[in-house]
């Protein structure tokens, strides 16, 4: 299968199970134990209403979607617009390699600048090549600043 095949799609409100699905089966793949379906599916229904994120499906040759990208945006004083961020992409191991991870972070990078967002963002895994390589391809770089790397950092309030 080639890139041409892949068909990706904005999801509409008749797909958020098809969404929660995907992203349970992401945070089986990460090896998360929370939180549960029930839970997964409440919070995608509560982001999409929000209005300030989409979720964009992938599908090769079926009707089922096979991958998902959580693309969520926010206002930056930054660069005096909003700024996406491409929070989550899961692409079923069947669908690897097969250009749909590829048109979905396109369809995000279009969806991203018809909302008039600056610039967009990610984070990945250093040890995921195959991901790294596409982003790289697609025009993503991490800069480094002074020879110091730059860290993600949270933690749980």
């Amino acid at each position: 299968m080639n890139d041409a095949e892949a068909r990706v799609w904005p999801a509409g409100e008749e797909d958020l199970d098809q969404v929660a699905e995907l992203l349970g089966e992401f945070r089986d793949w990460i090896g998360a134990a929370a939180p549960s379906d029930d839970r997964m599916l409440a919070s995608v229904e509560r982001i999409r209403a929000r209005g300030d994120a989409d979720y964009l499906l992938g599908a090769l040759g079926s009707t089922r979607a096979d991958g998902v990208c959580q693309l969520r945006y926010r206002w930056s004083v930054w660069t005096d617009s909003e700024d996406a961020w491409i929070e989550d992409v899961f692409v079923r191991e069947t669908g690897r390699g097969l250009g749909l991870g590829r048109a979905l972070i396109e369809l995000a990078l279009e969806r991203a600048r018809e909302r008039g967002c600056a610039r967009i963002e990610l984070d990945v895994d250093e040890g995921n090549a195959a991901a790294l390589a596409l982003y790289h391809r697609l025009g993503f770089r991490g800069d480094l600043k002074a020879d110091v790397r730059s860290l993600l950092l949270g933690r749980d309030l």
